[in-house]
């Protein structure tokens, strides 16, 4: 199992490290890649805040935190900002994003 988060997916909603699930144990089950977070030219606003506030370096956690973001947000619309460092504590972040991850969920909170 990964311990970082980078191997995030969400399986029928939830966020679930890839790396800890056996492919009979994900068989079923709806499972949402960050790929999935894109129709046609339409990105979810997760990816595009992720942009606007720069929250992301090397690009390895990026992934992990994004659908750990999205997964969140689905369940905590309205969260707080201790409640969202909380929500995604998670997820490690060797080059040290948590700002603009901060930032960027913390905007996508306050729209409700």
């Amino acid at each position: 199992m990964q311990v970082d988060g980078a191997d995030t997916v969400l399986i029928d909603g939830k966020a679930t490290y890839a790396g800890a699930v056996l492919a009979l144990q994900a068989r079923g089950k709806e499972i949402r890649t960050v790929e999935s977070l894109r129709n046609g030219d339409q990105l979810d606003p997760v990816v595009t805040c992720f942009v606007k506030h720069d929250a992301m370096q090397c690009g390895f956690c990026t992934p992990g935190f994004v659908m750990a973001t999205r997964a969140f947000l689905d369940k905590h619309p309205g969260a707080t900002l201790e409640q969202i460092r909380e929500g995604l504590g998670g997820n490690i972040c060797r080059c040290g994003t948590y700002d603009g991850i901060t930032k960027c969920a913390l905007e996508l909170a306050s729209r409700g």
